[in-house]
């Protein structure tokens, strides 16, 4: 699939930014976007069905959808960037990094997963099951997975509610199709074969992914760093400032 809305912002070595399942550029990106683009140009493609994306015909095609964001980069002037993927954008940040090792310098994968244990898939398959119903109902468990118990709790019920309905308004039309792939998706075979430099960054109070996955990641790509950052799945979020620096300091060039 072509024709991604993509934003380009910002000046420096190039640095493709992967949104995860159900989310988009702002939502999973928006908070780190502006610091990000003082040490980068940043481009940042929505995933088909999210912010102005068109919807995907069929089901997404994880190999497709690595060379579409690939093709995007070099089509904005760009012949090799870093890449930073977040939750299932992961698996397209390391499916990119292994079909197009000269293109592609570096990774950032934050919340990232091989593939999802069962836990993980119970809260899944919960989220797509209200994918047709209230958007207030969808709302509120998204909200309740995507956030740490902290910032939950740091929360008034007004900034909890007015949050919901934020979520609820922004939920991409594509969602069923990206919740889709994120169950298919197996990278066991994959990882290993990654040769760029890789930072894994987990999120030490995720509620939608077991924490293990993270670390799972890191111990099957060779030579890659592994670090923990207090806060929920929801890490543009919580944590901005300490993610983009994270980002930042790993795949600036020296």
């Amino acid at each position: 699939m072509t024709g991604l809305a993509t934003l380009v912002k910002g000046a420096g070595p190039a640095l493709l930014l992967v949104h995860g399942a159900g989310g988009s550029v702002q939502a999973n990106y928006g908070p780190v976007l502006a610091p990000l683009a003082q040490h980068f140009t940043v481009v940042a493609p929505d995933l088909p069905g999210s912010g102005g994306s068109p919807v995907a015909a069929g089901p997404l095609d994880l190999e497709e959808l690595a060379d579409d964001l690939v093709d995007a980069v070099v089509g904005a002037g760009h012949e090799s960037f870093s890449v930073s993927g977040y939750s299932m954008g992961c698996a397209v940040a390391v499916t990119a990094a292994v079909r197009h090792p000269e293109r592609v310098r570096g990774l950032v994968l934050s919340a990232p997963f091989v593939k999802i244990d069962a836990a993980t898939r119970a809260k899944i398959d919960h989220w797509e099951s209200l994918l047709d119903g209230s958007r207030e109902v969808l709302a509120r468990f998204i909200l309740s997975v995507m956030c740490g118990e902290a910032y939950l709790a740091r929360l008034t019920p007004a900034q909890s509610a007015g949050l919901a309905e934020l979520i609820g308004a922004s939920v991409p039309p594509g969602s069923a199709a990206h919740v889709d792939l994120l169950t298919r998706i197996d990278l066991t075979g994959v990882l290993p074969r990654v040769t760029q430099p890789t930072l894994v960054v987990g999120a030490s109070g995720d509620r939608l992914l077991s924490h293990d996955l993270g670390k799972q990641v890191a111990d099957l790509v060779p030579g890659s760093r592994y670090t923990d950052i207090a806060c929920g799945h929801a890490i543009a979020l919580e944590a901005a400032a300490p993610w983009a620096r994270l980002i930042t300091d790993f795949l600036k060039p020296a």
